[in-house]
C-alpha cells in the first residue's frame, strides 16, 4: 500500500515527513478543524504498526516525533469519544455478561443491513464492500494485540475466537481472505488499502477506535468489550448481508465470508460475552466499566456509520468520497 493522498494540512505536513528517513521533527499544529484530515492522520499513523507503506521506512514505527504526533491525535480522538460515549460505571463481575446483553439490546442503529438486503443496488452493496475493506481486510489484526495482555479464561476464550478468524491455520480459510473472494466477486480490487482514498472520516473512525483501544494495555478491557459487540451483533447482520448480495447476482463464493459470519458469530458470541469478557471481570474487576465504554463506543461508531451510508443513498448520492468509484462491476 502507497501512502494516501493528503486531506489537508494535518496530512500533508506529516506525509511528507514519512517519505524521508527516519528523523526527529518538531511536531506540527494539530488544530482540530477537519475530521477527514484527522481521522486519515491517525489511521496513517496506526497503519505503520501493520502492514506500512510502501515509501515509508519501517524504522519510522518507534520514532518518538511520529509517535507525539500519534499521542496528539489520539488525545483529540478520546476526547471525541468521551464527547459522544458516556462513561459506563464498574459493576459486579458476576453482572458484566448481563449488562453487556443489555447494552446491545438498549442499542438500535440505523437499519445498513435491511436495506442491504432488500433495497441495494448494485453499485451500493459495492459501496459498502468498499466501506468495509478498510477492516475487512485485516481481520482480527487490532483485536489480536490483546493476546499478551491477557491471562487465563480471558486469554484462552480469545486465542480460540482468533484462531478462528485466522482460519484454524489454513489461508483460504482465513476471514480477511474469504472477503478478497467477495471483493473479487463484485470487481473490485482486493488488494489490501486499494481503497483508502476512497473512505470518509467516519469509516476511518471505525477502524482506528479499534487501533486505540488495541494498542494501548490500559485499554485492553475496551478492545475486549469492542470485540464482544463486534460477535453478538454480527449473525443476523451478515445472514441478511449474503441475501442482498445473492439478490443481486452474488454466487457461493462471494457470499461466502457473509454466510461464514453467520455461523462461526453464532458461537464467538457466547465466548467473547461469557468466557473472555466474563474472565476478564474476574480477573480485574476494576476494568468492568472500560469493557462496557468499549463496547458502548463500538455501537456508536457503527450507529454514526450506518446512518452516513444510508443518509448519502437516500438522498440519492454516494457514500464514498469519489462518485461512481465502484460502477461497472458484475
Amino acid at each position: 500500500m502507497r501512502l494516501p493522498t493528503p486531506r489537508g494540512p494535518v496530512t500533508a505536513a506529516i506525509f511528507e515527513r514519512l517519505t524521508r528517513p527516519p528523523h526527529a521533527f518538531d511536531p506540527p499544529s494539530l488544530g482540530v478543524e477537519d475530521d477527514e484530515d484527522l481521522q486519515l492522520a491517525l489511521f496513517v499513523c496506526y497503519e505503520v504498526h501493520y502492514q506500512g507503506f510502501e515509501e515509508v521506512d519501517d524504522a519510522w514505527e518507534w520514532e518518538p516525533s511520529l509517535l507525539e504526533v500519534r499521542r496528539t491525535l489520539e488525545r483529540w480522538f478520546e476526547e471525541g469519544l468521551a464527547r459522544a460515549v458516556p462513561p459506563q460505571k464498574n459493576v459486579e463481575p458476576e453482572r458484566l455478561c448481563r449488562a453487556l446483553t443489555e447494552l446491545v439490546a438498549a442499542t438500535e442503529g440505523p437499519p445498513l443491513a435491511a436495506f442491504l438486503e432488500r433495497r441495494a443496488d448494485p453499485e451500493q452493496f459495492r459501496e459498502f464492500v468498499v466501506h468495509r475493506s478498510i477492516y475487512h481486510l485485516k481481520e482480527a489484526d487490532p483485536h489480536t494485540w490483546a493476546v499478551p495482555r491477557l491471562r487465563g479464561r480471558a486469554k484462552a476464550a480469545l486465542v480460540e475466537i482468533q484462531a478462528d478468524e485466522y482460519g484454524g491455520g489454513r489461508r483460504e480459510r482465513m476471514h480477511s481472505e474469504l472477503f478478497r473472494a467477495t471483493m473479487r466477486g463484485l470487481g473490485l480490487d482486493d488488494s489490501y488499502g486499494a481503497y483508502l482514498d476512497r473512505v470518509p472520516a467516519v469509516t476511518l473512525a471505525t477502524v482506528n477506535l479499534m487501533s486505540l483501544f488495541g494498542l494501548h494495555r490500559r485499554r485492553r478491557g475496551a478492545l475486549l468489550g469492542h470485540l464482544a459487540v463486534l460477535e453478538t451483533t454480527s449473525s443476523l447482520p451478515n445472514l441478511k448481508y449474503g441475501r442482498g448480495l445473492r439478490r443481486l447476482g452474488g454466487d457461493a463464493t462471494a457470499c461466502r465470508f457473509y454466510d461464514e459470519h453467520v455461523l462461526a458469530d453464532a458461537v464467538h458470541e457466547q465466548i467473547a460475552v461469557h468466557d473472555m469478557c466474563g474472565g476478564l471481570a474476574a480477573a480485574e474487576p476494576a476494568l468492568t466499566g472500560d469493557i462496557l465504554y468499549g463496547a458502548a463506543c463500538a455501537l456508536a461508531l457503527d450507529a454514526l456509520f450506518a446512518g452516513y451510508v444510508l443518509d448519502r443513498w437516500t438522498g440519492g448520492s454516494t457514500s464514498l468520497r469519489e462518485p461512481s468509484l465502484v460502477a461497472g462491476g458484475p
